[in-house]
Formats: structure tokens, sequence, C-alpha cells
């Protein structure tokens, strides 16, 4: 995924209301305020003087002018635009990255499924195969190498992991893909004493047959491309 326009860099100044944020841009030192998309805690990457890129837009329907759309730390890159992800699983699905979900004849996104919901990404293959693909994008990593969710309580989460494991037992197949937006780590786990709760329902949606993958990216200041397996030990 090539983004639309030229990023640009600043430094953090702070993180706030959980969707703004102020930066200062490099080079001409004006601060500015920016979109976050990421309702998640964002453990660990919100400290006062951290690199930053953002995108800018010349909508002039949009209250923000900029995103914030990466960072840098620990000398690692990071993406925590959650608007990203579904497209990133998308591109890798369709380049073959993930083999276990290649080989559909559709691919669609957002269709409504469960209990009032949407699904990131509905495969459908011929004799009305579905697989239903939920997509979460994980930025947290506490210990070196180890991408971990979720970095907040999720009852979001925990409800389409209960869906998707509805589905299993309709007849159809359904995968979890946690996007690793960060190109530091390895392996993926779960935070369990973040939100216990989320640990238990996996491990039920696992049991009752839902596939779990995960995937790792290369980032950069001109495209993100979702391109390497992750190992999953959760």
């Amino acid at each position: 995924m090539r983004f639309e326009s030229q990023l640009l860099t600043g430094r953090l100044v702070k993180r706030y209301k959980r969707f703004l944020s102020d930066i200062i841009l490099d080079g001409s030192g004006e601060e500015v305020i920016a979109h976050v998309a990421n309702s998640g805690s964002m453990m660990g990457l919100k400290d006062e003087g951290l690199k930053v890129w953002v995108s800018p837009s010349n909508n002039p329907k949009r209250k923000l002018k900029y995103s914030w759309e990466m960072l840098e730390v620990g000398g690692a890159m990071v993406g925590i635009n959650t608007s990203r992800p579904n497209k990133l699983v998308e591109e890798a699905i369709e380049a073959g990255r993930i083999p276990e979900l290649t080989g559909y004849e559709t691919l669609r996104r957002e269709v409504k499924y469960g209990q009032n919901s949407r699904i990131d990404i509905l495969l459908e293959g011929p004799n009305d195969q579905l697989t239903y693909v939920e997509v979460k994008n994980v930025t947290l990593a506490r210990q070196q190498g180890i991408a971990e969710f979720p970095d907040a309580v999720t009852a979001r989460g925990a409800k389409h992991l209960v869906e998707l494991g509805d589905m299993v037992k309709e007849g159809h197949r359904s995968a979890m893909v946690f996007l690793i937006q960060r190109d530091d780590c390895d392996a993926l786990t779960l935070a369990r004493d973040i939100d216990p709760k989320y640990g238990k329902i996996f491990d039920e949606a696992i049991a009752a047959g839902v596939e779990v993958y995960a995937i790792g990216c290369r980032l950069t200041a001109e495209e993100i491309i979702a391109d390497r397996p992750i190992a999953v030990k959760c």
C-alpha cells in the first residue's frame, strides 16, 4: 500500500482525547493537530519527542488536515493508523502472502454478518464456500521481538471472536488475521494480563475451529507492505 501523498516528519508533543495529537513538523517548526485513527491505548508509543510521520490532506471537508500514520521507537517503525490494516491484509491475500487464504474467486470488504456486525473481509469460493476474515492491528511490544494483542480491554474484539466461532458452527471457515504493523517482531502472543476475558474467549474460539494467522509489515515513508509470516504463540 503506497501512501497517497508524501508523508511529513515531525516530533510528537502529546496524544490526547484518544483521537487527537499535537505534532511539531520538521522544517517549518509549525505545531499542528493530527487525527489519531487508533482507539487503543498505544502503550509505549506516545512519549513526547518521538519521531512521527503524518499524511497531509487537501480535502476541504476534513476537520483536521493531518493524520498520524507512523512513528519510530527504539529503532523500530510502527504504523498506528487503524484505517490501513484491512487494505494491507487484502493486498497480502491477493498477492498470496497468506497461503492458507488463497484460492478464492472473490474478496469483499465490510460485509454484514453476525449480530449487527460487518466482517472485514469475506472470501468466496466455488460451491458457496465462505471464509470470514477479521483483521486486528497490532502495535504493542513489551518484550523484544514479541508483538502482543490487545493493548487495552476490547469488548468489541471479544464480540468478533464469538461471531467468528458462530460462522464455524454454521459450516463456514473463519480466520483471525493479526497484522503486526511494526518491523521488529517475529512472534505474536496475547496480552492476557491486559484483557483476561479476551484471552478466555480467544481460547474458546480456537477450540471452536477459528483459524489464527499473523503477518508482519515492512514500513517506509513511501509505503507499507504486509509481507512476512509471524509465528503465533498464543
